[in-house]
């Protein structure tokens, strides 16, 4: 496979969307670590990036959004109580956990039967979800258990012959992931700590 890597100006996004509608995988760096994209709904590309990451299929991969105009689309209900947590902390480094629509592939949910969803506040990463036109993955661009990577040259070095291109945005802030909230569950629980401390949280978490 020969992985190609686009600047991160509109014809490079452009591109990169079109790879990722034609069932690609691409990386794309978010505010968090660079991501793997591809269209959340075709399952050979969903194959394709546990094949590159190496990655157990029993682990559920999270989903990028443009807004939340998107989310009936995706999950079967937007309880109450993820209302406030998405107008505080979206766009950001919070996935908030749904029920998820019944269309969606087991391969995303991990049988779960829940999806987890974020808009992203990298530019970059909204501008792609938005060429795109509908939900991209966004799990790390790494080896699963290795470290994530904050530079395109790191995921070329882990992921370059294994996915199709790599949007270069430069390098991203790194630090700790997005932070995981299941909030079909009351009250709402943290899965994953991450960019977002518990104590921000902690008042949009009593039911």
């Amino acid at each position: 496979m020969n992985c190609q890597t686009l600047k991160a100006d509109p014809q490079g996004i452009e591109k990169a969307g079109q790879l990722i509608l034609h069932g690609q995988v691409v990386a794309f760096p978010t505010e968090t670590f660079y991501g793997l994209g591809a269209d959340g709904l075709n399952v050979e590309a969903l194959q394709k990036i546990f094949r590159a990451k190496g990655r157990e299929e029993n682990k559920p991969l999270l989903l990028l959004v443009a807004d939340r105009s998107w989310l009936p689309g995706l999950v079967r209900n937007i309880p109450p109580r993820a209302e406030p947590l998405m107008e505080r902390f979206w766009p950001g480094p919070l996935t908030l956990v749904f029920e998820a629509a019944a269309h969606l592939p087991s391969l995303l949910t991990a049988g779960t039967g829940k999806i987890g969803l974020r808009i992203s506040s990298h530019p970059v990463a909204r501008a792609l979800v938005r060429v795109v036109g509908r939900a991209i993955t966004a799990t790390s661009a790494n080896v699963s258990d290795q470290p994530s990577a904050s530079l395109s040259g790191e995921v070329f070095q882990a992921l370059g012959k294994k996915i199709d291109a790599i949007l270069d945005g430069g390098k991203t802030a790194g630090g700790l992931g997005s932070t995981v909230v299941d909030v079909s569950e009351v009250p709402p629980k943290i899965i994953r700590q991450g960019a977002i401390s518990h104590a921000k949280l902690a008042p949009f978490l009593k039911g």
